[in-house]
């Protein structure tokens, strides 16, 4: 089995290239979408139709409800499936997502923090007040790095110190990152500026006119304002709207602006975090693939 990965921002065509490559190289589909990933936020995270999920098989869709929450230790887990399953099936995978930092962990990993007990969250508490002369202490280098009212930075220092009896930098020395993924070919959709934002406006147009309005006011009278997805583009300015801040056309615009500049953030997290790997147009990505000879037989 052999792996590759599709990155692009959003609205860049990466659900149309990765199932066109998918039925082309005999793949699976992981998404690395983190709206996709719940059931019933359809239209606002944009996901694939039924039509194409029943044609080429995907992970990591309508795996969790709305008021559900989720870490990239799930994403982890998802890959694991898609990898266990794709190689039982004889298949390869395609691994696809703008949200890059995902991508980043599984190709990095992430370091191991041990499990807080209630013993040891008690014990922070009653030493946080003096946990700067602790640090202080045992790990001077650190302490001179962390002011004496970073509360937070000084918790999570005692945390794992109470919980392993050595110092984090000790623990952290010991239990490096591993990564999830290795030997994994990126592949980055580049388009221009103001094609990304036309297409951004086109999928705003037919979002709204396919009931974005309506789904989002069923989520909210299920699941309420409180999960993290109810704060999500599309999901927030709609909401915004239901409140009478603003009209339909508003609504439009403010979608199609502040997901252009999510799209800015994507391209540039891609182009600063994975220095190595190759940018162009959908079809250029496909020569590629192909002048790398990467076919449906060779890619097992």
């Amino acid at each position: 089995m052999r792996k590759i990965a599709i990155l692009g921002a959003t609205g860049s065509g990466k659900t149309t290239l990765s199932i066109e490559l998918a039925k082309e190289l005999n793949a699976n589909i992981l998404s690395l979408d983190s709206l996709s990933i719940y059931k019933e936020i359809n239209i606002a995270s944009a996901k694939p139709s039924h039509v194409y999920t029943k044609k080429v098989k995907h992970f990591g869709i309508d795996v969790l409800h709305v008021n559900e929450d989720f870490n990239v230790t799930l994403f982890f887990k998802l890959y694991n499936e898609a990898k266990s399953r794709s190689k039982k099936d004889g298949k390869n995978l395609i691994i696809v997502g703008g949200t890059g930092f995902y991508l980043k962990s599984m190709i990095d990993g992430i370091s191991y923090k041990p499990k807080i007990s209630e013993d040891t969250k008690l014990k922070v508490k009653q030493n946080l007040s003096n946990g700067h002369v602790l640090i202080s202490e045992f790990d001077e280098i650190y302490a001179s790095t962390i002011s004496k009212n970073d509360s937070y930075r000084i918790e999570k220092w005692l945390e794992i110190y109470f919980q392993t009896g050595i110092t984090p930098s000790q623990f952290f020395k010991l239990n490096q990152k591993k990564p999830i993924v290795k030997n994994l070919k990126l592949y980055e959709i580049d388009i221009d500026k103001q094609i990304l934002r036309d297409r951004i406006s086109k999928r705003t147009t037919i979002m709204l006119e396919n009931g974005l309005i309506d789904e989002v006011f069923y989520l909210e009278k299920r699941y309420t304002r409180t999960p993290n997805p109810m704060r999500s583009i599309g999901i927030k300015e709609t909401l915004s709207f239901l409140d009478g801040n603003f009209n339909k056309n508003e609504l439009k615009e403010k979608i199609i602006t502040n997901t252009s500049k999510l799209a800015k953030r994507q391209k540039t997290f891609n182009t600063t975090q994975f220095k190595e790997h190759f940018r162009g147009s959908t079809e250029e990505i496909k020569k590629e693939l192909q002048n790398a000879n990467i076919s449906k037989k060779s890619f097992k």
